[in-house]
């Protein structure tokens, strides 16, 4: 029961980033992301999943492989919008 739970939790939280990576991809529009807050995020999704490995949960495990791969996208646009922007200044 408790695994079932965890991989419902896991795939509903991992599916709420698929909306913003697609969009973020699609239009290339990341005005409204914090670099310091996707960063972060993503490191801490990091650790989550290195988490996940350390006791061994497969839910914990494949949510946060997920999660870490759309957040790196996100975060990677961010950061190419960034540079982009303060070559043509």
């Amino acid at each position: 029961m408790s695994t079932s739970i965890g991989y419902i939790a896991a795939f509903l939280t991992t599916a709420a980033f698929v909306p913003q990576a697609y969009y973020s991809w699609r239009t290339r529009d990341l005005s409204g992301i914090s670099l310091p807050m996707y960063a972060m995020f993503t490191i801490g999704v990091g650790f989550w999943l290195f988490y996940g490995y350390l006791i061994g949960s497969v839910p914990v495990i494949l949510a946060n492989l997920i999660t870490f791969l759309l957040s790196s996208i996100v975060l990677g646009l961010k950061i190419q919008q960034i540079m982009a922007l303060r070559l043509n200044r």
